[in-house]
């Protein structure tokens, strides 16, 4: 049995000696936290209002306009930094609700079996049949616009990836001695789930969630691109990459490149972080 610190200590070990894959980490981990801290303090960095109209219409980048502006003449690069706060919202959320359901569903799913274990599988095989965009923009179609409501489209995709993944480590642990020791001096099972189970996968949370969010970031920017998130005038990546995209072929470049780094970007940022744990964490188990 391993407790909370233990976990994290042998994270950290691993971390420090994992060559290319602790490198991963960490520049996952930099570019994750440069966005985190450009949601935060939007306020101190953003130089102009993101919703107002501070200059002419589609300027070049220049001194006054770093990132240029758009059709409308709002600042570009105000725009990309209070869009962080929206994508980061919308995901964050949504992998927060995925993670609630479909983690406490996974635990007892596989600790419990029978009957209960099938009619769960069944349920979340089916929905994870479908592709993860396929299936975000029907639910998002239906709800309609807005943070909360795709935050919960994403939430519906996400969670039969945390119920597999945890399901498929309970029916491991639920076999190991330490499981049949704690059963044979009578716990009972909501203990065993909660004090000898939970601990010991907490670490595949941490790798499933890296990599899911990343994921997220590139559904949430589709369906903004397809009209089905946000509304206007919220500043979002998605929504300012199909507003600049009508302009690219003309040599207007700036409208829909700078959008398109920032959720590249974010997107490598937690691909690279949750490669890399899922890595470390494939040698720990070696």
């Amino acid at each position: 049995m391993r407790s909370f610190s233990s976990v994290f200590s042998g994270i950290e070990r691993a971390l420090s000696g994992a060559g290319l894959d602790g490198y991963l980490v960490i520049f996952g981990s930099i570019t994750v936290m440069a966005v985190l801290i450009m949601a935060i303090f939007a306020n101190y960095i953003a130089p102009y209002d993101p919703v107002q109209s501070v200059g002419p219409a589609i300027h070049p980048p220049c001194t006054k306009y770093i990132m240029g502006t758009d059709s409308i003449g709002r600042d570009v690069f105000s725009r990309i930094v209070y869009g962080s706060r929206t994508i980061l919202t919308v995901v964050v959320m949504s992998t927060g609700l995925s993670m609630v359901i479909g983690i406490p569903l996974g635990l007892i799913s596989g600790y419990m079996g029978g009957i209960l274990d099938r009619i769960l599988s069944l349920i979340m095989d089916s929905i994870y049949a479908f592709p993860g965009l396929i299936l975000a923009i029907v639910i998002a179609a239906m709800l309609g616009p807005g943070i909360y409501n795709t935050a919960l489209s994403l939430a519906v995709v996400y969670i039969p990836t945390y119920f597999r993944m945890i399901r498929g480590e309970v029916l491991s642990l639920r076999e190991r001695l330490f499981i049949e020791a704690a059963r044979a001096i009578g716990a009972k099972s909501r203990r065993i789930i909660t004090k000898y189970i939970f601990p010991n996968v907490i670490y595949l949370i941490a790798v499933i969630f890296s990599l899911n969010v990343a994921d997220a970031i590139l559904t949430e920017a589709g369906l903004s691109f397809l009209g089905l998130s946000v509304t206007a005038p919220t500043p979002d990546w998605g929504f300012d990459l199909k507003n600049g995209q009508r302009y690219f072929l003309s040599g207007i470049w700036w409208p829909v490149t700078f959008p398109g780094i920032m959720i590249i970007l974010l997107a490598l940022g937690f691909g690279f972080l949750g490669e890399g744990l899922n890595t470390i964490v494939s040698k720990r188990g070696e």
